[in-house]
């Protein structure tokens, strides 16, 4: 895979709405090459860019996203909550970010949101979707804290990267890897010790850590081997 150190967290997530189409522009204006995003399923079953079970935070919508419908979250403004001048965005659906991200050529780490045990209700559909119009396998990760959705991309043969999420990584983080042939390990960079570090480097994963918005903070991860930091600010670690 392409050497990555900065990913734009929710694409640029203190520069611009998170989640939405302005802000994977604003991290590739930045300079960052890869942005991650949030992809969830609506009550139709369509695949949409959002990171919370709730629609009041990140746009004028109420209610939950699981019992919205895709007519009624694409009329809603995802923009204003950040600053009017965004009043015109809106929540995208997962092609439209697909879309997006390839014309600019930058790779994506693409979370899976879902909490439930149903996982082929997303996980086929997003599989299905990628394979469908994602050029360039080696720019994509698909990460999630639900390991049993990342069970079923492997299930389905997935042909992209898979990465595992933490908080707080767990005493059976290897075994969980290794079932799912993972490629990397996600974490809280607040919550890593050194010896976790250096003991999933040893294991040959991966290890990207988040969200760290100064640089400071992750100084000493750096050299504990992380391999890349997910940020709501790329500017502050591509100067």
């Amino acid at each position: 895979m392409q050497d990555v150190r900065v990913i734009g967290h929710r694409g640029a997530a203190s520069l611009a709405p998170e989640n939405t189409l302005a802000s994977i522009r604003k991290a590739f204006e930045t300079g960052a090459t890869w942005v991650e995003i949030d992809v969830s399923v609506t009550n139709d079953g369509s695949l949409v860019i959002f990171h919370d079970d709730t629609l009041e935070r990140c746009s004028n919508g109420k209610g939950l996203l699981e019992e919205a419908s895709w007519d009624y979250l694409k009329s809603l403004d995802a923009g204003s909550w950040f600053d009017p001048i965004f009043s015109q965005e809106r929540i995208p659906s997962l092609l439209d970010a697909v879309q997006l991200i390839q014309s600019l050529g930058m790779g994506l780490n693409l979370e899976i949101k879902y909490e439930g045990s149903d996982y082929p209700r997303i996980v086929d559909p997003t599989l299905a979707l990628l394979n469908k119009y994602w050029q360039e396998p080696d720019m994509l990760v698909i990460s999630s804290f639900n390991h049993g959705a990342l069970l079923r991309c492997r299930a389905l043969q997935c042909r992209y990267p898979l990465g595992q999420l933490y908080e707080g990584i767990p005493a059976n983080w290897e075994s969980e890897l290794r079932a799912i042939n993972a490629y990397s390990l996600h974490c809280d960079y607040s919550q890593l010790s050194y010896k976790q570090a250096k003991a999933i480097k040893s294991a040959g994963y991966q290890l990207y850590c988040y969200t760290a918005n100064e640089p400071e903070l992750v100084a000493k991860h750096w050299a504990w081997g992380m391999d890349a930091i997910i940020t709501d600010n790329p500017p502050a670690f591509l100067s």
